[in-house]
């Protein structure tokens, strides 16, 4: 089968369409992969837990009686070791957990008014 002459041109626009379409929305129209999308969704889901946990970190300081002299160690610690320091505290650990998550420790600092840089 032949196709009429009139319609190659037509054929030829749809194809350069779809391309500039596919590339013009990955690029600035926000279209993600679905891999991409499992990724934001797991990061944020990571985010918003950490968030959450902020206030156990904060309430495991503030009931904790050897408080004073931790904070002393934590300030004196250099300014890069310093989530280590809320870590060795004891504070970052989440209930539930054996070990201390570094995440939670670095966000729990500002409520701690501990500088983190």
């Amino acid at each position: 089968m032949t196709l009429p002459e009139w319609l190659k041109p037509g054929i030829y626009g749809a194809i350069v369409g779809a391309v500039a379409i596919s590339i013009i929305g990955f690029s600035w129209g926000g279209w993600v992969t679905g891999a991409s999308a499992d990724e934001m969704a797991r990061t944020m889901a990571e985010d918003e837990v950490v968030a959450a946990l902020v206030p156990v970190c904060l309430g495991l300081s503030d009931r904790d009686p050897a408080r004073a002299s931790k904070m002393v160690a934590i300030k004196a610690a250099s300014s890069y070791s310093r989530y280590q320091a809320v870590m060795d505290a004891g504070w970052a650990t989440a209930p539930g957990e054996d070990s201390p998550d570094r995440t939670l420790a670095t966000a729990c600092m500002p409520g701690l008014n501990i500088d983190a840089s």
